[in-house]
């Protein structure tokens, strides 16, 4: 295979992950989300919150110049851009430029804000700054400035906008919602705070509640249409970075709903990652059936998914590339391509095949 834009060619990310008690990530009523599978209920995070914990990990760790705010205080953003650029222009009027540029690019406004949020990449922003100080008012020119200059998150996730459909961004990138390989059943905390000043016959608690928890161990997928996300930056350079900083943080993040309360700082103890020409495949077939165990969820669940692996063979193209890193490297597993040491070694290997293949 040969460099070619238009050469179709899928990342694929699986992990399996196993967390202690823990409500990561929360329903409308305090619980931590389910779902049904194969007959039973399973623990569920949802891949809006894990999305969330990956775009903070870009924060943290990639290139801040290449990553996108999404929020309704656009027009103070960009404000801020103009005012410290210029100094001579007052905060008020600052914003009130900004504002009146963005209606005029088809993006409404309402009390300073915009009334949905919008995804902006820093770039954009910088742009779109320049472009309100030299009082720039064509709608065709302000959205080309927004179409430009893609953030790897907005490429990755994607941007919608009901009131103008053109500055939509499609999303190169899908990420499963997660659910354990196993069934669950919650439980509940009953806890108590105790007033530190209160008099020494008082008995009482200061404080009592209850708090829903679960534990599981996880099935994680992830995928990116490679061909797309180049086509959205357009340097193979940045796309093979941004791929490897959006695995290491599928793998490194956590999504951060009651952190504080269970510690479940945890990380997978799988991880698998192919390049395939055809599609891209998640394997929660693996666990339609689910695991049952009285000693452990996590090595099962592993050599099923191994196992579900080699099954699609029958179906489809061989993959260009697999790496996989299991934390216990003496489990046997079905082969499905080639054990690295550590995560370095496979991002490495990863970022070698894609500059062939891309």
């Amino acid at each position: 295979m040969t460099n070619s834009i238009n050469q179709r060619l899928f990342l694929d990310i699986h992990a399996i992950q196993t967390v202690p008690p823990s409500n990561i990530n929360r329903d409308d009523t305090g619980s931590p989300k389910t779902a049904q599978y194969g007959g039973v209920t399973r623990a569920r995070v949802s891949s809006q919150s894990w999305k969330r914990a990956i775009r903070k990990y870009f924060y943290d760790k990639g290139d801040t110049q290449n990553i996108g705010i999404r929020s309704c205080d656009i027009v103070k953003y960009i404000a801020k851009k103009i005012v410290d650029n210029d100094n001579s222009i007052s905060v008020e009027d600052a914003i009130t430029l900004v504002e009146k540029t963005l209606n005029a690019a088809k993006l409404s406004t309402k009390d300073q804000k915009l009334k949905a949020l919008f995804f902006i990449s820093n770039n954009q922003a910088d742009k779109f700054a320049q472009a309100c100080l030299d009082k720039k008012t064509d709608k065709t020119e302000l959205q080309e400035i927004l179409k430009t200059d893609t953030s790897i998150d907005i490429a990755l996730f994607g941007r919608m906008l009901a009131d103008d459909p053109s500055l939509n961004e499609d999303a190169s990138s899908q990420v499963a919602h997660a659910i354990s390989t196993h069934a669950i059943e919650s439980e509940f905390d009953f806890y108590t705070a105790v007033d530190d000043l209160a008099p020494e016959d008082n008995a009482g608690a200061g404080m009592l509640g209850t708090l829903e928890y679960d534990s599981s161990t996880l099935y994680r997928y992830a995928n990116i249409a490679l061909h797309d996300f180049y086509k959205q930056l357009g340097d193979k350079e940045e796309v093979i970075d941004a791929v490897k900083l959006f695995v290491e943080a599928f793998v490194k993040s956590m999504p951060t709903g009651k952190i504080n309360s269970f510690a479940n700082q945890t990380l997978p103890q799988a991880v698998v990652v192919s390049l395939r020409s055809d599609r891209p495949i998640n394997l929660v077939s693996a666990f339609e059936e689910p695991v049952k165990s009285e000693n452990g969820y996590v090595d099962k669940s592993i050599q099923k998914l191994f196992a579900e692996y080699v099954k699609y063979e029958k179906i489809l193209d061989k993959p260009i590339f697999t790496d996989y890193l299991l934390l216990d490297d003496t489990l046997e597993v079905k082969s499905i391509g080639k054990s690295t040491q550590n995560l370095d070694e496979l991002l490495s290997d990863l970022k070698e095949s894609i500059n062939v293949n891309l």
